[in-house]
């Protein structure tokens, strides 16, 4: 289990409904508005995705301005920690 995963189960997010992160466009356990942070997060973090305008739209039909600047530090800074310990070889935490 890695971190990610622990704060989500933390906060109470149910267990099936995390096992179906990687399913989010076919899972019904998630809302429109989780949809669209899942899908712009995809968009942001894949090199072969781009965040389309209609993407956008689908965020600011959820989100406020402030909430999408908030998203996008979240998604970037997640992104950033990921490389850093790739580039330094930093061992998993063994969360569980």
């Amino acid at each position: 289990m890695d971190i990610r995963r622990a704060v989500g189960a933390k906060a109470g997010i149910p267990s099936e409904k995390l096992d179906d992160l990687l399913r989010y466009r076919e899972s019904d356990r998630f809302t429109a508005r989780e949809h669209a942070a899942l899908e712009y997060a995809e968009r942001i973090t894949r090199d072969e995705l781009e965040v389309t305008d209609a993407c956008m739209a689908r965020v600011r039909e959820h989100f406020s301005e402030a909430e999408v600047i908030e998203l996008t530090f979240i998604v970037g800074f997640q992104t950033f920690a990921s490389k850093f310990a790739k580039a330094l070889n930093l061992a998993p935490q063994g969360f569980a």
